[in-house]
């Protein structure tokens, strides 16, 4: 799925996120790529919870409560269908 987040530090961006099926990390992780040139971003971790943690250094505070909330939201949009 694509999310479309507001830059601080350039111009906005469409970013990647890529469910990882392979971490142990969390319950649910999610792999961010920048969408056009695919330079990875990070990754936000899941607990059974709901709540989140981002494991990067590319993004600004900002930014992350953007993609955690755009990932959140989405997944429970998926659980209700």
């Amino acid at each position: 799925m694509n999310a479309w987040i507001k830059r601080k530090n350039g111009p906005d961006e469409i970013i990647n996120v890529i469910p990882d099926i392979q971490s142990m990390d969390a319950t649910l992780a999610y792999n961010l790529y920048t969408a056009f040139e695919d330079v990875y971003l990070g990754r936000i971790l899941f607990d059974a919870q709901g709540y989140w943690i981002y494991d990067g250094d590319q993004l600004t505070v900002m930014e992350q409560e953007q993609l955690g909330k755009f990932i959140h939201h989405n997944m429970e949009v998926l659980w209700s269908s």
